[in-house]
């Protein structure tokens, strides 16, 4: 079967291939154009796309006729955009469950399905697996001398990084992780992704249940999330946001409904917080921290592109820490870890923190320029050392800032640690 040329290798293929050996099935799902389908192409050896336009969708018809014809094909056997004919998901059960085989399909989608037109959840037979735009590190911008395994295990050593300045970062963000456009002109980018949201919203929206949503009011949800990029932003906040340009706002039980949408559509990432699990009676903050799938989204909705957005220092703030807990839940997930953030109620609070299950966690901040290292270490510092007065189950393994403009990833004086956003890796 036809594979991308130039395909570059995407993290999650160790996940895929590792549940390929226990699972029936994997359901590779994220938002449009993050690279699902070239990835299962690369791991698969035939093909059934319920998006191929030949014979005037043919395959769809035929699949909707008899979905098992969806299933036909040498194993691993790709099936794409499944969820535009829900009942390939039974028929896909029934298959693992006559004979009990593993890895023989990878069905891709860019929505989640009604549950209600499946007739079997696929437990045990068909994994879910979340896909990403792809990280720094899986683009080629970032070296990975220092690694996510490495800093768990304390082993850093100095080690020089190639300095990138504002320019080139907004860049980045700008372009975001979608492996299709990665040469392409960042601004250029930017207004194809304006485009990508807009028809999501009027097209992707409105078909997910069958339910006609307005347009604009979608969009203005979107806006707001990009805002609100890396808050704690509750749905209240948001609903008021959406009628500061636009007159009127919109209601909360909307809100709660676009965000649905959105999230169906795998275009939100949703950060939750994380606890220490105190022996005192500190409370923890529960709101999560909200993100579009990508940075760059949040940049299109915002209408920028690489200069205005380094003509506003706050909001490239804002999308440079977006970009840096993009990676990191890439690199979580690589290690069957989670990203959470963390605030108690004292204001006290850390930009992320990553959880590997049986090798404990870690915290980091966020900044931009080098030049605020000095506060972020101290930051950190101060949250462990409340976490040891407040008697914290599990102290973090390491600490780290990482930063946009340095060119040294090294070991402090004090044990925390620097690293650049383009030397991480997993």
């Amino acid at each position: 079967m036809n594979k991308a040329a130039g395909y570059l290798p995407r993290l999650v293929e160790t996940e895929i291939e590792r549940f390929m050996k226990v699972m029936g099935a994997v359901s590779l799902e994220g938002p449009k154009a993050c690279g699902k389908t070239w990835c299962a192409r690369h791991l698969c050896k035939s093909e059934f796309s319920l998006v191929d336009p030949t014979g005037n969708f043919s395959n769809r018809k035929y699949a909707e006729i008899d979905p098992m014809l969806a299933l036909e094909g040498e194993q691993p056997h790709l099936i794409d955009e499944w969820q535009d004919v829900p009942k390939i998901w039974d028929a896909v059960r029934y298959s693992i469950d006559s004979d009990g085989g593993k890895g023989k399909y990878i069905l891709c989608g860019s929505s989640s399905v009604d549950k209600s037109s499946i007739s079997h959840s696929g437990s045990e037979r068909i994994l879910p697996i979340r896909m990403h735009t792809m990280s720094l590190f899986e683009s080629k911008e970032s070296d990975g001398k220092v690694s996510l395994d490495g800093l768990f295990r304390g082993e850093i050593s100095t080690k020089r990084a190639k300095e990138h300045s504002l320019k080139e970062l907004s860049a980045m963000i700008v372009r975001g992780g979608w492996p299709g456009m990665l040469e392409a002109d960042p601004d250029a980018v930017s207004m194809e992704l304006h485009r990508y949201l807009l028809n999501a919203c009027s097209i992707d929206a409105q078909k997910i249940d069958g339910r006609k949503r307005n347009v604009q009011g979608l969009m203005r949800t979107i806006r707001s999330l990009a805002r609100n990029e890396s808050t704690l932003a509750n749905q209240s906040t948001i609903a008021k946001d959406t009628g500061e340009f636009y007159g009127d706002p919109l209601s909360i039980p909307t809100v709660e409904d676009y965000l649905n949408v959105l999230n169906r559509l795998f275009l939100t990432e949703d950060q939750f917080a994380f606890s220490p699990q105190f022996r005192s009676s500190l409370r923890v903050g529960k709101n999560l921290k909200r993100h579009l799938a990508d940075p760059s989204l949040s940049v299109a909705a915002l209408g920028l592109n690489t200069t205005s957005l380094m003509e506003d220092p706050n909001t490239l703030g804002s999308m440079f820490e977006a970009l840096c807990e993009r990676d990191l839940r890439i690199y979580a997930q690589y290690h069957g870890g989670s990203l959470f953030h963390y605030r108690d109620y004292k204001d006290r609070e850390v930009d992320a923190v990553l959880e590997i299950s049986g090798r404990g966690w870690g915290a980091f901040e966020i900044k931009l320029g080098s030049n605020q290292e000095d506060a972020a270490a101290e930051a950190l510092l101060s949250m462990r050392d409340m976490m040891v007065r407040n008697e914290a189950k599990k102290l973090p393994e390491f600490l780290c800032v990482i930063c946009g403009t340095g060119d040294i990833a090294y070991r402090r004086d004090d044990g925390v640690f620097v690293v650049p956003i383009t030397s991480l890796g997993p």
